[in-house]
């Protein structure tokens, strides 16, 4: 206990806290029934049959069954790449930078942050697979805090990027969106990501982020590593077989993979020329390309089939969370709770007030509908209708919404699973660390939303052409 007290404030903290999510944070896949019976009974307190919930909860529970298997194919996809031979060596070099265990977790949190802005999915598979290493080599690292370091991209700064669900749906015309361009009109990303307050933002919290994983960071004596966790992360290299027959030569000679690589890449090359290199900012795209390169890298189809099965126990949690999620979310949105919500903060604002009306309510709702894109969708009419009236900046509303939906997931386990699976740890091992983050981003991010607010002129929206 003496050398507990020997460490930073934030450290033993970190340390209390972790210990009581341990002893007190259910188990994820409890985490989301507990969330179904919230919003149920929420459901039926505002009014809504019993009976009419469930049918919601019923009707929504497949919802999400495209995005699940997307979930899935991220997380083969990026592992089976992040364990081919040449990438593999990318990421024990990177592994060997930091010598410290503290630096060794604010190193994690850099790249995860800055991998984030490029991409979400990219950050959190490629961040596990580096926290992994970067454990195994510096020692003295606690396992949990590079863990929560390694889904900081997650938690802070990946909706102010290139994978923004809200920017990309403001910036891109659509028929299905035309009601909402009545009220938004269409929001460039110069409006948006790349506005000099979102950079601002952005750079704020990137380097907030990381002084809190380096200062929270466990002193080794009181860090837990792997094996006391009960992981092991030395994987020992299997024995290479000697191919006995020819089925089994086939297996590993890279004809068959070099034949299914230039069929995708045709494909690939076409998608390109006509969205450009924008195209592989959409899911499937960038998931058919971490295929094919994946593929590409291990050279032979068995290598890449045992990358696969590895990668396997890792999905577990998806599958099983992911609809009990869709569920929810269309109780929330069918009886009117997000309804209620949104007008509730709107009636409550002033033009000064409303990004931070519009940060909670986000942060809220982001509780119980884990979903950017999808949540936006539902709030984004109401929002704008009202930024309009409150002649606030639509832009910045959108990257207020982008600031503050990311601050749940420092402590809710949705986005969390894929990581957790690579780390084999559990939610409540990490949120520990994550929460630290999470007191000192909300209120750093609610004053910055409010303060580059003022910096923000009205800008009437210019409906598209029908």
């Amino acid at each position: 206990m003496s050398s507990e007290v020997d460490d930073t404030p934030l450290a033993r903290a970190a340390i209390r806290l972790a210990a009581w999510f341990e002893h007190w944070f259910p188990d994820a896949f409890s985490f989301a029934i507990l969330t179904v019976a919230v919003v149920y009974l929420l459901g039926c307190a505002i009014g809504n049959p019993p009976m009419k919930m469930a049918l919601f909860f019923g009707e929504g529970f497949w919802k999400l069954i495209e995005f699940t298997m997307q979930m899935v194919m991220i997380i083969v996809s990026g592992y089976a790449l992040a364990t081919a031979p040449p990438i593999h060596r990318v990421i024990v070099r990177m592994a060997s930078v930091p010598k410290t265990p503290r630096g060794a977790v604010a190193y994690i949190a850099l790249f995860s942050m800055l991998s984030s802005l490029l991409s979400w999915s990219f950050s959190l598979i490629f961040s596990g697979l580096l926290a992994r290493e970067v454990a195994h080599r510096v020692k003295g690292t606690d396992y949990r805090a590079a863990g929560a370091a390694a889904y900081m991209g997650l938690g802070s700064v990946w909706a102010l990027g290139l994978s923004s669900s809200a920017a990309i749906l403001m910036a891109t015309n659509a028929p299905a969106r035309a009601d909402l361009f009545k009220v938004s009109g269409i929001i460039p990303y110069s409006e948006t990501i790349f506005s000099w307050q979102s950079m601002v933002m952005a750079v704020v919290l990137i380097i907030a982020s990381m002084i809190v994983a380096y200062v929270s960071a466990p002193r080794p004596e009181n860090a837990r590593d792997a094996e006391s966790l009960g992981v092991s992360i030395a994987e020992a290299e299997a024995p290479r077989e000697e191919a006995a027959t020819p089925a089994e030569r086939m297996d590993r000679h890279p004809v068959l993979t070099l034949c299914i690589v230039l069929v995708g890449g045709l494909y690939m090359i076409d998608v390109l020329r006509a969205g450009g290199p924008g195209a592989l900012t959409e899911l499937p795209n960038y998931i058919l390309l971490f295929l094919l390169l994946g593929l590409l890298l291990h050279w032979s189809p068995k290598s890449f089939t045992q990358a696969v099965v590895k990668s396997a126990p890792a999905c577990a949690g998806v599958l099983l969370q992911y609809p009990l999620y869709a569920g929810a979310a269309r109780m929330i949105t069918e009886s009117g709770i997000s309804h209620h919500l949104s007008e509730f903060f709107v009636a409550h604002s002033t033009h000064s007030t409303f990004p931070l009306l519009v940060g909670v309510y986000s942060a809220v709702l982001g509780l119980f509908v884990p979903s950017a894109g999808g949540k936006w969708l539902i709030e984004a009419p109401y929002l704008m209708g009202a930024a309009n009236q409150l002649q606030c900046n639509l832009g910045w509303v959108v990257q207020t919404y982008n600031a503050a939906e990311a601050l749940p997931n420092l402590i809710h386990p949705f986005w969390m699973l894929p990581l957790l699976g690579i780390l084999h740890l559990r939610a409540r091992d990490i949120v520990g660390y994550s929460a630290v983050q999470f007191i000192v981003h909300v209120p750093l991010v609610m004053l910055l939303v409010w303060a580059l607010n003022l910096t923000m002129p009205y800008i009437p929206p210019i409906p598209p052409p029908s």
